[in-house]
């Protein structure tokens, strides 16, 4: 599979759980049967789809302000990723 040079991402409007777990999934193309949990996200970049070289996550401290529960579990999601899968994993710039 091809990985795509950058993904950006856009949480800076995201109110809830499932709005980012829509736009997460709408940027990086997982499956229509994503579950949209953050279960679901680690399994999905670590064997569903090729994460991107670069991956971008714009209006993050807005984003951590709103939702720092969801901001906390997305970063130890690609932190893991990058700790245990580091050929796959996305160079993540939180921006």
């Amino acid at each position: 599979m091809t990985r795509l040079p950058l993904v950006e991402v856009d949480l800076s409007h995201a109110a809830n759980s499932d709005e980012v777990h829509t736009l997460l999934s709408n940027a990086l193309d997982f499956p229509g049967w994503y579950g949209c949990n953050w279960d679901a996200f680690w399994d999905a970049i670590t064997g569903l789809v090729p994460m991107p070289l670069k991956l971008k996550i714009l209006g993050w401290d807005g984003f951590s302000r709103r939702l720092p529960n969801d901001a906390r579990l997305l970063k130890a999601c690609l932190d893991d990723m990058h700790a245990q899968y580091p050929d796959e994993a996305s160079n993540v710039e939180f921006g």
